[in-house]
């Protein structure tokens, strides 16, 4: 099973469409939980705004990538939008992505 670590690093190949900065340098990770016996790992996440059309697809996207760690056998994901994602949960990355992109933070 992986850890926490591995599974952040990891999800640096998941990018917002829209953006085009990964979730973890985006702050939209807000927790990880790992069940190893029953070889499950929970990812609670939000998006950059609850009107996003492309939820479903960073949902399998984040389903696919934790799914192929070798003692995983069930990917849950939890959406919540509490608290609200704001440029400033954003990684140091992140933050200057954002900054070049013009986003205010």
């Amino acid at each position: 099973m992986p850890n926490k670590e591995q599974i952040l690093d990891a999800l640096k190949n998941c990018y917002d469409p829209e953006i085009g900065i990964n979730i973890v340098d985006l702050g939209l990770i807000y927790g990880i939980e790992i069940d190893e016996q029953a070889g499950r790992v929970k990812v609670i996440f939000t998006l950059t705004t609850p009107f996003c059309p492309l939820g479903p697809e960073l949902i399998d996207s984040i389903r696919s990538i934790v799914g192929s760690f070798e003692g995983v056998k069930e990917v849950e994901t939890e959406l919540t939008f509490d608290p609200p994602w704001s440029p400033q949960m954003a990684t140091e990355e992140g933050k200057t992505l954002l900054r070049l992109m013009g986003v205010p933070i």
